[in-house]
C-alpha cells in the first residue's frame, strides 16, 4: 500500500486516475461474491433510502446525484418504482442496513401518503406529485390510473403487508391500512366489460389509450392480482383469452437452440428486454411456477440466456460486449446527436450498443454465474461505473466510454430485490405466503409446486 501512494504521488491527474482504476480492478477481483454481492444491495439501497422524495417517502422516477433536474421533476413519485422501493426497505432491515423500527416507520409514511393520492376505480396513476398527491400526466391522454403501475406498487406493498402481519399492534395495524387500499382496487372494472384487462384509464379521456394487456411482456403479475383480488376478481377467461391469447401466446421459436416458450410481443426471434423476466417477478416466484402455457422458470432462464449469447456473440460488433459485459433492457441511452435519451434496448432490433447494468444484475437468479461476472467487471469499472446510489443506469463502452451518471427508480429497484431472491428467496417466499394469490393461481390453472 505504501509503494501505492507512493506512485500516485509521483504522477499526474491522469496517472493517478488510472491508478486508482487499477487499484479497484485488483480489489474487486479479492472480493468474494458473497461480499461483492454485499456492496451492490447495501450501495443500491441507497436509492430508495437515501434519496427518496423527501415529503412522500416514496421513491422519485428519476435521481440525479447532481441535483440538477432537467424536468424539473424531483418530487414526482413513480408507482412501480415505489413498489420495488417497498421491498428493498424489507431487504434493508432483514441485511441491517436500517432497524426493524426505521424501517416501519419510512413504511408508515408512504402508505400514508397513499391513502391520500388521487386514485381511479382504486388504481394509481403512473405519476404522483411527491408533495401533494395529485396525478402528474405521465402523456397528454395517461392522466388516470395505470393498472401496470399500480399492480407493480401492490406486489410491494403486500409483501409489506406479510412481513409484518404478526408484528407488535402498530405493525399489525400497517399490515391492515396496506390490506384496505389494496381490496378497493377495481381489477374487473379495468376490462370494460370485455375478455382483457386494460392498462389505462383517464377521467378525461376515459379508454382512448386502449391498451388491452395481451401476449407476454413484463405484466404477468398484473393478472395474477386481479385474479387474486377478494372484492374485485376477474373471471379466469379474461386471462385465458386476453392475455393467452386462447393460447396463441405460445411459441415454438428458437434462438442459439434455447426455447423462446412463449412469444414476446414485438421480440420474436431474440426475446423482450430482460426487464420482462423481472418486473412481475420481484414478488412472483417462478420456481416450479407452470400453466398450460409456459414452465415459468424456464421461461426466463432461457428468456436471460438469449440475450447473454446475443451479446457474446455480438453480430453488430459494439466493443466491449462479451462474457463480462452484457445485458440489455430498457434504460436511459445515447441518442445520435450525442444526448441522453430513454430506449428500449433488446437484441438486435434496438441493440445501440449501450449495456444496462439492471439487465444483467437483476437476471442473476437465473444465470449466477453469467451474472456475477458481470457483477464483477461492473465493480471493477466502479470508478465510472458506480455512483452514490449504486452503479449508474448505463453505459457504452463502444461509444467512448459513455456513461450517464444518473438513476431509475425501476432499474435500481430490481437489482436489490432479485438478488436477494438469488440470495435468500426472502420476497419470493413473502409474497408468495399471501393467501388471495395462493387462490389466484390455483383459479387461473397454476400450479407452484
Amino acid at each position: 500500500m505504501k509503494k501505492i501512494l507512493t506512485n500516485i504521488l509521483k504522477t499526474t491527474y491522469g496517472g493517478v486516475l488510472a491508478v486508482l482504476m487499477s487499484v479497484s480492478a485488483t480489489y474487486a477481483q479479492t472480493l468474494s461474491d458473497t461480499a461483492l454481492m454485499d456492496s451492490v444491495q447495501r450501495q443500491t439501497f441507497r436509492y430508495f433510502w437515501d434519496f427518496a422524495e423527501p415529503h412522500s417517502g416514496l421513491a422519485r422516477e428519476r435521481y440525479h446525484p447532481t441535483g440538477n433536474y432537467p424536468m424539473n421533476d424531483a418530487h414526482v413519485v413513480t408507482t412501480g418504482g415505489s413498489g420495488f422501493g417497498f421491498m428493498a426497505i424489507l431487504v434493508g432491515i432483514e441485511r441491517g442496513y436500517i432497524s426493524r423500527k426505521q424501517g416501519y416507520e419510512r413504511l408508515v409514511k408512504m402508505v400514508s401518503f397513499l391513502e391520500k393520492a388521487d386514485r381511479y376505480h382504486g388504481a394509481w396513476s403512473h405519476w404522483i406529485d411527491g408533495n401533494t398527491g395529485k396525478t402528474v400526466p405521465f402523456g397528454k391522454k395517461d392522466d388516470g390510473g395505470d393498472l401496470v403501475e399500480t399492480a407493480f406498487m401492490v406486489e410491494g406493498m403486500l409483501c409489506v403487508r406479510q412481513y409484518f402481519k404478526n408484528g407488535n399492534p402498530a405493525e399489525q395495524k400497517l399490515s391492515q391500512r396496506i390490506d384496505a387500499l389494496w381490496k378497493e382496487i377495481e381489477w374487473n372494472w379495468y376490462t370494460q366489460g370485455k375478455e382483457t384487462l386494460y392498462w389505462h384509464w383517464s377521467p378525461n379521456y376515459n379508454w382512448q389509450m386502449n391498451f388491452a394487456l395481451e401476449g407476454y411482456n413484463e405484466v404477468l403479475v398484473t393478472y395474477i392480482l386481479a385474479a387474486s383480488s377478494p372484492k374485485f376478481s376477474i373471471k379466469p377467461s379474461v386471462y385465458h383469452q386476453g392475455w393467452a391469447r386462447n393460447g396463441g401466446i405460445v411459441s415454438d421459436k428458437k434462438k442459439y437452440g434455447i426455447p423462446l416458450i412463449l412469444k414476446h410481443n414485438y421480440a420474436e426471434e431474440y426475446g423482450g428486454p430482460l426487464f420482462w423476466a423481472h418486473y412481475s417477478f420481484v414478488g412472483l416466484d417462478p420456481r416450479k411456477l407452470k400453466d398450460k402455457y409456459a414452465d415459468y422458470w424456464q421461461l426466463n432462464v432461457n428468456h436471460t440466456k438469449i440475450n447473454y449469447q446475443y451479446c457474446v456473440e455480438n453480430p453488430l460488433h459494439f466493443k466491449g460486449y462479451g462474457k463480462d459485459c452484457w445485458g440489455l433492457t430498457s434504460s436511459y441511452s445515447l441518442n445520435k446527436d450525442g444526448s441522453t435519451g430513454y430506449d428500449g434496448h433488446k437484441p438486435f432490433y434496438t441493440d445501440k450498443g449501450v449495456i444496462s447494468p439492471t439487465a444483467a444484475l437483476s437476471s442473476i437468479p437465473y444465470t449466477p454465474k453469467e451474472s456475477l461476472s458481470a457483477m464483477r467487471f461492473f465493480y471493477k469499472n466502479k470508478s465510472w461505473l458506480w455512483g452514490n446510489a449504486g452503479f449508474y443506469d448505463a453505459f457504452s463502452i463502444h461509444h467512448n466510454n459513455w456513461v450517464t451518471p444518473q438513476y431509475l427508480a425501476i432499474d435500481q429497484g430490481p437489482i436489490i430485490c432479485m438478488i436477494e431472491n438469488y440470495r435468500t428467496g426472502f420476497l419470493w417466499n413473502l409474497f408468495m405466503s399471501c393467501p388471495e394469490i395462493k387462490a389466484g393461481l390455483k383459479k387461473l390453472g397454476f400450479k407452484n409446486g
